[in-house]
């Protein structure tokens, strides 16, 4: 019978330090947000160029107007008899390019100045065909936005709410010309006292 062979018994498992650990799962953590940094931002501004370029393409179409048209349609929906300044302002123009789209604005048929409130001013009034046309604007802006959100349950349709508002809240801070940000909203969904950009109210 020849020699017994020992058994090698197996080390005992042991656990690596707590802090250990806590160290690696920090050390993947920090990778990984250094590689991600900035992709929210980016997903953000491809979501807004891509909403941008066709919010632009059918709100011209519907307004048969170009460049701030549509804006004007829109901003004299909400504010009906605003003077040249107050238009001015929140379409982001200067008074006499203002001057210019309102005497277009004439000549179609969409609008008509009338007299303001003093000798001075002048408000201009949206005509039945530019209230049709302004309807328009708000009915393609709103198509093109709820194909954005067509995949998003209505949980997310809230969570994503929220953020919006607050998102809008911090853009009207450091906007330069916060006025402009909401020049082709549409107030029945969006109930002046609920906006998130003050300026625009």
């Amino acid at each position: 019978m020849g020699p017994r062979r020992r058994t090698r018994r197996a080390a005992p498992h042991t656990s690596p330090p707590s802090h250990l650990g806590f160290r690696v799962r920090t050390h993947v953590r920090r990778a990984y947000d250094g590689r991600m940094r900035g992709r929210a931002e980016n997903l953000l501004g491809a979501l807004a160029t891509s909403l941008s370029d066709e919010i632009d393409r059918v709100t011209t179409d519907a307004a048969g107007h170009g460049a701030s048209g549509p804006a004007a349609l829109s901003l004299l929906m909400r504010r009906p008899g605003c003077t040249i300044e107050v238009l001015r302002s929140h379409i982001g123009l200067s008074h006499s390019a203002t001057v210019r789209l309102v005497d277009r604005l004439v000549d179609d048929g969409l609008v008509v100045r009338r007299p303001g409130g003093d000798d001075r001013e002048v408000a201009v009034h949206l005509t039945a065909r530019g209230r049709r046309r302004a309807l328009r604007v708000h009915e393609q802006r709103r198509a093109v936005l709820g194909r954005a959100l067509a995949g998003l349950s209505v949980s997310d349709r809230r969570h994503l709410e929220l953020l919006l508002d607050r998102v809008l809240r911090t853009e009207a801070v450091v906007h330069e010309d916060p006025q402009t940000i909401c020049r082709l909203c549409e107030v029945p969904v969006c109930p002046l006292r609920r906006c998130p950009v003050p300026a625009a109210r």
